[in-house]
This record gives C-alpha cells, sequence and structure tokens, in this order.
C-alpha cells in the first residue's frame, strides 16, 4: 500500500485508562463501552479489545454488521447488544453469534421471533423505551402491550427478555429539566416491565455524560461512547481532565509543500486568506475528503481549525480543499516540506484538540473524530502516557 502523508495515532493505553476511569465513576454498574462507526473512527477491533482488557463487560454497535464483525474477529468474552436495523437486518446471524438485539417496535419483536424460530436458538432481547428523545423506542403507553408479546414469546423459549434501556435528549445539559422528566419516565418503564413478569438482568440509560454526571441513573449498566475515547461530552463543565480522561487519538500530517510568498497572495480557493506581508505557507495534505470540516476554514483576519507546527499554534488559511490545506507559517518559518504538524490530538502540551476543532467548526468533538475518512491510515501505539502525561516510550501493536 502507497504510503499516505498523515495518520491517525490511537492510543489504546488511553483507551484503557478511560475504561478504567468511567468505572470508577460508576461503581456500582457494568460498564458497556460503545464501539459504533469503527469506534468514533478509532478502530473497531483495537479499541474493542483494549475496552474489554480495561473491564468493560459490554460492548455497544449500532449496525449488526459492527457487532458480527467482532464476534468473526473472535471478540467473544463480553456480551454484545446492537441495537439499529431496518426490516430484512441479519438478525439471524446475530441471534446465532450470541449478540443481544434491542426491540424497538412491535414489528421488530416480530422478525426477532422469526429469526429465532428459523435458527433453534434463544434471542436475547432489550426492550427500548422513548422516554423523550423521540427517536427509537416505543412510547410509555405502547410498552405494556410490547411487553406481554415478548414474555409470551419468552415463555415458549423463542426470546429472553433480559433488558429494558432507553436514552437522554439533554444528557449533556444536566440540569434541563427534560432529564429528570426521562428518568422518572424510565423509572416508570422498568417498574411495568417487571411487574409484568420479566427478570432483567440490565437496565440502562446513561450514556457518557449521564455516566460522569447522573449517578442516580447508573442503574446496572452504563454506556459510555465518547468518554471512553478520552473526549468530555460536557466541555462546558469540564475537559478530559477534570473527568480522568486522555484523548486518544492524535492526528497527524507532514507538510507538502512549502514556499514563500509575497504581501497580497491570496490563498486556496476564492482568497478568502490574503497575506499582509511576505511570508512562507505550507500545505497541508488533509481535506475535506478526509474529513476535515470546511466550516473550519479560515476567512480574513479569522483563521481557522488550528495546528500545531512545533511549538506554535496556527489556523487554516483559506478554505479547506478536497485533498489539503493551507497554513501560514509566518515570515520567519524554518519549516520544511515533510515536517511533522498535529491537527488535534491531547492538549497536554498546549496543543489543540478535537474539541478545539469542534468549536472552530461550529459541531461537536464526536463528529471530528469519527468523520476521518478511510483514507486516513489508524495507527494503534500502547504508550505509557496517563493522566495528560505525555508518553516517553511508544510502541505500534497494530
Amino acid at each position: 500500500m502507497s504510503r499516505f502523508p498523515a495518520r491517525a495515532v490511537v492510543d489504546l493505553a488511553a483507551i484503557r485508562g478511560n475504561v478504567r476511569a468511567l468505572a470508577q465513576h460508576a461503581p456500582t454498574a457494568q460498564v458497556m463501552a460503545v464501539v459504533k462507526a469503527d469506534a468514533y473512527g478509532h478502530g473497531l477491533l483495537p479499541v474493542a479489545t483494549a475496552a474489554v482488557e480495561a473491564g468493560a463487560t459490554w460492548l455497544g454497535t449500532a449496525q449488526v454488521s459492527e457487532a458480527l464483525a467482532l464476534r468473526a474477529a473472535g471478540v467473544t468474552a463480553p456480551r454484545v447488544l446492537t441495537w439499529l436495523y431496518a426490516p430484512g437486518a441479519p438478525l439471524g446471524e446475530a441471534i446465532e453469534a450470541d449478540v443481544d438485539v434491542s426491540v424497538a417496535a412491535p414489528w421488530a419483536l416480530d422478525e426477532v421471533l422469526r429469526a429465532a424460530r428459523a435458527t433453534g436458538r434463544t434471542a436475547r432481547v432489550h426492550l427500548k423505551v422513548d422516554t423523550g428523545l423521540g427517536r427509537n423506542g416505543v412510547l410509555p403507553d405502547q410498552l405494556p402491550e410490547l411487553t406481554a408479546a415478548a414474555l409470551r414469546a419468552e415463555a415458549e423459549g423463542a426470546v429472553r427478555v433480559v433488558g429494558v434501556w432507553s436514552h437522554f435528549a439533554f444528557a449533556d445539559e444536566p440540569d434541563h429539566p427534560t432529564v429528570r422528566a426521562q428518568e422518572q419516565v424510565f423509572a416508570d418503564a422498568v417498574r411495568t416491565v417487571e411487574a409484568a413478569g420479566a427478570r432483567l438482568e440490565v437496565r440502562h440509560i446513561a450514556n457518557s455524560a449521564a455516566t460522569l454526571t447522573r449517578p442516580a441513573v447508573h442503574y446496572d449498566l452504563v454506556r459510555p461512547g465518547l468518554a471512553v475515547y478520552g473526549l468530555s461530552p460536557v466541555p462546558q463543565l469540564g475537559g478530559p481532565t477534570e473527568f480522568g480522561l486522555v484523548p486518544a487519538m492524535t492526528l497527524e500530517a507532514e507538510l507538502a509543500t512549502v514556499k514563500r510568498v509575497p504581501a497580497g497572495q491570496g490563498v486556496s480557493y476564492g482568497h478568502q486568506y490574503v497575506t499582509d506581508r511576505e511570508t512562507t505557507l505550507g500545505v497541508v495534505p488533509l481535506g475535506y475528503a478526509d474529513g476535515i470540516p470546511r466550516h473550519a476554514s479560515g476567512s480574513g483576519a479569522r483563521l481557522g481549525g488550528p495546528v500545531q507546527v512545533g511549538r506554535r499554534t496556527l489556523g487554516v488559511a483559506g478554505r479547506v480543499c478536497m485533498d489539503q490545506f493551507v497554513i501560514d507559517l509566518g515570515p520567519e518559518a524554518t519549516q520544511r516540506a515533510g515536517d511533522r504538524v498535529v491537527l488535534f490530538g491531547t492538549g497536554a502540551d498546549g496543543g489543540p484538540t478535537a474539541e478545539d476543532w469542534a468549536q472552530a467548526a461550529g459541531t461537536i468533538s464526536y463528529e471530528i473524530t469519527t468523520r476521518l475518512g478511510v483514507r486516513v491510515p489508524r495507527e494503534h501505539v500502547d504508550s505509557v502516557a496517563r493522566a495528560g502525561v505525555p508518553a516517553c516510550d511508544e510502541a505500534v501493536v497494530r
């Protein structure tokens, strides 16, 4: 494979440390590490393995294909829950692979039943309740009927109702009135299902934000996603360090072109940035095809997404293009083509973070890591960096 001039370096030691930190935040609950979307762009199998090594007893995936990929790769120790599918999904394969399946609608229970009967295996199901998000799940007044149907199927041995779950709409705003309202609706839903005779193994509603800020809703299982990767789901309340987390991904690239230009030089499409003095420009070979947000472009005196060059933090100058963007290195620059620049990392050395890029693009840090394109290789390392201390020794493990 040809060499790509950029890489996303993922520290598996950080992943393990984050999972352990999250377990400390929820000491009465099991931890499900959510590894959907290629582990938020960090690499599904390496991250899943590291999370399990750190004590995660569950893994969560949105798509059935993700759950099946885990099982096919030999990740068999933890329970795996998958929850987002349409009619015709390969539920039989999931049941045969010992994957738990969410049931968010009556038709979904029908599909699970058909798959279970066809395979001759008992399906483990989690009933999904819409407690106020307005997304997947049955409304509370539909829950008794769905529960009754599921328990009839349980009596014949086709399914086993092992869980009830839901999702907050405003968990990243812990004081929002909907949070407490959803807590009550969920508590009522749990009582409804248990009163009908279900013998639940797990009740779960806490995502990353609720895991860190709402101990009352930890129940039997918490489902952190973003926090597993060392990013704060509540940046307005505190960054990763405040919660004992370390960002696991560092996105770095090599300068492709470095050249002197005169004052008045327009930069990139549309000349939204024009040099105000003789200076040096550097081309970073990553663009929106690789997941760099075009909304983080720089315009006029307002520079865009931050980039660390040596010990300086600079910004995108002009528009982000499909494959590249430009930075103004300044009149005294000594950089050459091939020199390393960092788009985001732990921030421990004062450099930019995924949250900084989110702020520059008007989005959230979740999107910054998950949108990284397939051209960008993921390089998995195992460092000794913890608690914001830069690694002094790294070994590439995958």
